[in-house]
């Protein structure tokens, strides 16, 4: 994705709405390398008009040597001969006018094009995403969560969908689905540096609504042999094959959630209504904060949501101070269609919490650029549709 360079908010505002769902932006070259450090895949940088040029000029150098296959677009209020001039000698793949928003715009598709040719893609490929479901508190459901949303955005198998059972010690995925998995991410220990999807394929359990799983070990033991980087390589190489991939987390910030998090692109924080969790919860979002962890793509999902306790969405959100994006109704029924192994969504489509679990899937959907993927209620002529927010989109 790209990520823009500005000290104006307002700069980074207008170029964001122009470029691909996604982009990022920050308020300063300083930050640059921080987020790079762990963003492989960012075909572009554009550099605002209130960047100096001297400093853009610094910027394209150090990224011609240490990211060749990153673009740099400079964009200008004006310039001339002699600003084009040492764009290019600085590596600059294009200057752009800021008000040329077409110009803007093909700048970043040249430089997507550049980065897929250069890395084995093809014009037009799209990477999938990661969407990574975590609470810092277990028992609030969040495994019922991850199995429901990946089961939502696979659609009966309309779309690529993998689940990961990141919780390597205590995972419950496989259990929760009726799999029993032949293979699991244990086998994968040591082949980092060798891993690519002919690997992880043969990993993978298939679900008979076509979802693909990658279970966690049968044995706790094996979580202190799964590396960070093992994890990054894996989620990389499951996103370059599949629409969506569902991370399903331990209820703690250790090493292998930490990367995890790291590569997401959404990330679903399960909260349910009781003190303890809340505050728990609330303790989580300063952390992700302080890491600048997926700023601006958190999604609140409240789940057992049922006012009697004496606390509703509005409290929640007060103390959260974050709006919840979808409540999922209390209901024995979600227990025993778990119980069962054939997952609420699957039982009772029409079911409340099927239908909560459906709009937070067409909630991340749109946010991604997926506006095929409705809401129930779309289709069976309920009054709950969902009105997707965001779309990908390369113009205005």
């Amino acid at each position: 994705m790209p990520v823009i360079i500005d000290h104006d908010p307002e700069v980074i505002e207008t170029l964001t709405a122009l470029l691909p769902t996604g982009s990022h932006g920050v308020t300063g070259g300083d930050k640059l390398d921080a987020w790079l450090a762990h963003r492989t895949d960012e075909y572009a940088v554009v550099l605002g008009p209130n960047i100096p040029l001297d400093a853009a000029i610094a910027i394209s150098e150090g990224l011609r040597y240490t990211r060749p296959s990153t673009s740099v677009i400079l964009v200008r209020s004006d310039f001339d001969t002699d600003v084009l001039y040492r764009a290019m000698q600085a590596g600059c793949r294009d200057v752009v006018r800021l008000e040329d928003d077409a110009g803007v715009v093909d700048a970043v598709a040249r430089a997507q094009q550049l980065w897929l040719a250069l890395h084995g893609g093809t014009p037009g490929t799209s990477a999938g995403h990661i969407i990574t479901i975590f609470s810092p508190k277990g028992g609030v459901g969040k495994t019922t969560t991850a199995v429901n949303l990946a089961l939502a955005l696979a659609d009966h198998g309309a779309r690529k969908v993998c689940l990961v059972d990141l919780d390597l010690a205590f995972g419950d995925v496989a259990i929760t689905m009726q799999l029993f998995p032949a293979h699991t991410i244990e086998e994968a220990i040591g082949a980092e540096e060798l891993l690519d999807f002919s690997m992880v394929e043969g990993l993978l359990t298939r679900h008979e609504q076509s979802l693909m799983v990658l279970a966690a070990p049968s044995g706790p033991d094996a979580r202190d042999r799964v590396s960070a980087s093992l994890i990054s390589r894996v989620l990389r190489t499951l996103k370059k094959e599949f629409d969506y991939v569902v991370v399903d987390t331990c209820p703690s910030f250790d090493e292998l959630t930490l990367q995890a998090l790291d590569e997401t692109d959404e990330c679903v924080i399960l909260a349910t209504l009781d003190v303890p969790t809340l505050k728990n919860v609330k303790v989580a979002i300063e952390t992700l904060d302080l890491l600048n962890i997926a700023v601006d793509h958190r999604h609140l999902v409240l789940n057992r949501a049922d006012d009697a306790v004496g606390l509703d969405d509005t409290k929640v959100e007060q103390i959260l101070s974050m709006p919840v994006s979808v409540p999922i109704p209390t209901s024995i029924e979600v227990a025993a269609a778990t119980n069962s192994g054939t997952p609420i969504v699957l039982s009772n489509p029409n079911h409340p919490a099927s239908r909560a679990f459906s709009q937070l899937a067409a909630t991340l959907s749109s946010d991604l650029g997926d506006e095929h993927l409705t809401h129930p209620a779309e289709s069976t002529g309920g009054d709950a549709a969902l009105a997707p927010r965001r779309r990908l989109r390369l113009r205005k």
